[in-house]
């Protein structure tokens, strides 16, 4: 069988283009009913209030997460919000002004100064001027790990040494051991893209996934540190042990995977990620299930690391894995056409 792959694919973006299905194939949701990023049905409404200019949905939110403890949906929560109010922050500075001691509009304030600076030509000297932010969202409520994983990012950034950061990571975990945000934040800093190397990002990875509870996305580390080796530049060349501590990576994130329902947004980063890692080993079976799990739930992250359209790379990478399962797959029936009552009888 001759697989035509790309003719195939530009006839589908043509399709596409012309007419989008209201049921996609391979049991697949509809490319328009795809959605990137898309709130769940707590931070959606905080989100709403925040395009009007209103604060108090946003308030409620993250005080109910630091009251609760909440501390995961507490940091990805607090990045939604960041991320809106780069464009849009009249909400956070009449929430400042109303409650200027509220440890949860500090962190928001601190988060997007981070950010902000973290965007700036002069990260370092920028990331220096929001210290004092950051120590003020983590002195507001010593529980709270979430300031910490700022405070290891903001490390990063002013190029702070081992002994510093070191003091730091202690400081977060032992607020919550298995923070996933601020094994990520730490993560980072072990890669080779930063202050050590693609082995000791996966030595860390891998040591923290096996401590980690069941259904934690610390799970996923290693999976994190497999996406630095695969994404580090054209022509890179990997050993076999490399590959096969992605492959081991991919292998554990799938059974993490296993254990969330199928669409569900909590796990769709993680999923996105396990998608982008599995095409990357050519792993096609499995990479299309993944994208089946996704459902319509496509995350900015991976996909905005290899292209300034993530919504449209993963498309694309979901139609490609796609292709290449149905190329692989024998035509149905097709063993039976030279015998009895088969298409040539």
């Amino acid at each position: 069988m001759v697989c035509t792959m790309p003719i195939l694919r530009a006839l589908l973006r043509v399709a596409r283009a012309v007419r989008r299905p209201s049921q996609g194939p391979a049991g697949l949701p509809a490319d328009d009913e795809v959605l990137l990023d898309a709130p769940d049905e707590r931070l959606s409404p905080a989100l709403v209030a925040a395009a009007l200019g209103e604060y108090g949905p946003a308030a409620k939110l993250m005080a109910t997460t630091r009251d609760g403890a909440e501390w995961e949906n507490r940091d990805r929560y607090l990045g939604r919000l960041v991320a809106f109010a780069r464009s849009r922050d009249g909400w956070l500075t009449d929430w400042l002004a109303a409650a200027p001691h509220d440890p949860d509009a500090l962190l928001v304030k601190a988060q997007l100064a981070v950010r902000r600076a973290w965007e700036s030509p002069a990260r370092a000297e920028q990331l220096r001027e929001v210290g004092p932010l950051i120590s003020a969202a983590a002195e507001s409520d010593p529980r709270d790990p979430v300031p910490w994983r700022l405070a290891l990012d903001h490390a990063r950034g002013t190029h702070a040494t081992h002994t510093t950061f070191e003091a730091l990571w202690g400081q977060a975990i032992q607020r919550s051991s298995h923070h996933y945000g601020c094994h990520v934040a730490a993560l980072r800093y072990l890669s080779a893209a930063w202050y050590g190397s693609h082995r000791e990002c996966f030595d860390f990875a891998e040591r923290a996934a096996e401590d980690s509870l069941p259904g934690s996305l610390v799970q996923a580390l290693p999976l994190r540190a497999a996406f630095a080796l695969l994404i580090e530049g054209p022509g890179t060349r990997t050993t076999s042990v490399q590959e096969e501590r992605i492959d081991a990576a991919a292998d554990l994130a799938i059974a993490l995977s296993a254990s969330f329902e199928p669409g569900d947004p909590w796990s769709a980063e993680v999923r996105n990620l396990l998608a982008f890692v599995l095409v990357g080993r050519g792993r096609w079976d499995e990479a299309l299930e993944q994208f089946r799990r996704i459902g319509p739930h496509a995350a900015s992250f991976p996909w905005s690391s290899v292209s300034e359209d993530p919504l449209g790379r993963f498309l694309e990478a979901r139609d490609d894995t796609r292709l290449r399962v149905a190329c692989a797959a024998p035509f149905a029936g097709r063993a039976d056409r030279g015998g009895p009552g088969g298409h040539y009888a």
